[in-house]
């Protein structure tokens, strides 16, 4: 098998959970990981008599989505019923949108610039969990009725890799403007992959596949690794792709058939009765607008082009909407803000050891002490080595600066001084010294450091390397 010969051609449907404080259609609480059904009613558990109301706030957050990714949002739109029968569906249907969605034609431009067409966002229902225990299966109707987004892709992708990066940057947008949390973990995102090959070089679509319900970044990578594989050896022994819906078996690194992929005349479709159509108006798309807060792209853009930022650090800076919240409140009116990404992403991101913790990007100080710290770097009464041991001081004991930073630390070090701290850094360590006269330069960096411990931190690293140079050539 050469993968070479073949073209991977994938498209995806990726469904958020909105974090709203209630269901789409009830007034039941929207939690992740409460007692089993306990938030739950007769109408999200579709009992005869009830009658859906529409929560205006999850056409507010699709909206808000749509607009971020560049979608058109339709002034009138509406729901349909999506009938099909599955032991965690209440119903027997599902109240989502199909011929006329809420957002339509958007895009989403990768790093390479290649821009991934969406096809449209539309919301809809979640139906309950299926709860497997000891040989016996349950169901829990808590999530039945939690408000979705689904984000449907036209076939663009080509790699993994563009999946992937496509994916984290839905990811990191949901949790910029709020709509979702966007926790794979707890299946608040998650991806179903429509995937096919066909030979290098043709423009025909081959039959398609999808593998429902990836929830993690890994699992989404090995199954189109592994699906691709097995599509490319049925085609190579001349046997046919069958049209199905599949899982991703991670004990085995499998996918395994599920059911025959239904199409939309399957589901037989029609209007929603018990629900009026959805008018949004000019204005209120306007409002939504303007409520939006800087978006990744926008920030990262700002970031390398305005500030001048290195891509990898503009790119993790702007992953977290609260650490660059923070950059941005600290390094305001700053000349330099190079030196507060690099203490952010150095020390405060070690101190912050997961990515949840960098999420909720809690500091015992705000941003205007860390301001201080900053200020007294770019005004070179501090070196760099000095401000990273005073912010490393700040994040164990939540002491201001005022209280870290003595007289005799903003000081500096005079060149009497320098000059005294270079000449004791030759005397104890012969051997750098040594090693740096014959002819190995980098022997002085150990010099350096003894200077700057010898002087804590004081001493300018530049000026004391200078010093330590024309000691040692005389």
């Amino acid at each position: 098998m050469d993968l070479k010969n073949y073209e991977l051609v994938v498209g995806l449907e990726v469904h958020a959970e909105l974090n709203t404080a209630s269901k789409i259609y009830c007034s039941c609480r929207n939690a992740f990981g409460m007692e089993v059904n306990t938030q739950c009613c007769p109408v999200c558990m579709g009992m005869p008599g009830t009658l859906p109301t529409l929560n205006e706030k999850v056409v507010e957050y699709a909206a808000k989505m749509g607009y971020a990714l560049n979608c058109t949002i339709n002034s009138v739109s509406k729901q349909d019923r999506k009938n099909y029968f599955y032991p965690d569906l209440p119903k027997a249907y599902q109240i989502s949108q199909f011929d006329k969605p809420l957002c339509e034609h958007g895009w989403v431009e990768l790093d390479n610039g290649k821009k991934i067409r969406l096809t449209r966002i539309h919301i809809e229902e979640d139906a309950g969990k299926l709860v497997h225990e000891r040989g016996d299966t349950y169901v829990d109707y808590n999530r039945a009725g939690v408000p979705l987004i689904e984000i449907v892709t036209e076939p663009d992708f080509r790699s993994i890799d563009e999946v992937r990066e496509y994916v984290e940057k839905l990811q990191i947008l949901m949790k910029y403007i709020g709509v979702s949390d966007a926790k794979m973990q707890e299946g608040s995102l998650r991806c179903d992959v429509n995937i096919s090959v066909r030979p290098a070089g043709s423009d025909a679509l081959g039959t398609r596949t999808e593998i429902k319900n990836m929830n993690s970044f890994t699992y989404i990578a090995r199954a189109m690794e592994y699906e691709m594989a097995r599509q490319i050896d049925l085609l190579e022994s001349g046997e046919p792709v069958v049209q199905e819906t599949l899982r991703y078996n991670v004990d085995t690194g499998e996918t395994e058939s599920m059911r025959g992929k239904e199409d939309a005349q399957d589901y037989r479709y029609f209007r929603e009765p018990d629900l009026v159509a959805i008018a949004v108006s000019p204005e209120e798309v306007e409002a939504l607008r303007s409520a939006l807060p800087e978006l990744p792209d926008q920030k990262y853009a700002r970031y390398t082009g305005e500030l001048g930022l290195p891509a990898e650090d503009a790119r993790l800076l702007t992953k977290y909407r609260r650490a660059a919240e923070f950059f941005d409140a600290a390094s305001q009116g700053m000349a330099n803000p190079k030196p507060a990404a690099n203490l952010i992403l150095g020390s405060i991101f070690r101190y912050l050891e997961t990515d949840s913790a960098k999420e909720d990007f809690r500091l015992p100080f705000d941003a205007a002490e860390f301001q201080k710290l900053l200020v007294f770097l770019n005004d070179g009464k501090i070196r760099m080595n000095l401000a990273k041991s005073t912010l490393e001081k700040m994040l164990e004991t939540g002491k201001p600066v005022s209280e870290l930073l003595s007289a005799d630390d903003l000081s500096g070090v005079d060149e009497n001084a320098l000059r005294a701290a270079c000449e004791a850094a030759i005397s104890a360590n012969p051997a750098a010294a040594a090693d740096y006269r014959a002819g190995k330069e980098k022997a002085v960096k150990a010099l350096i450091g003894a200077v700057m411990k010898a002087t804590k931190g004081r001493a300018d690293a530049v000026k004391a390397e200078a010093l330590l140079v024309s000691l040692l050539k005389n």
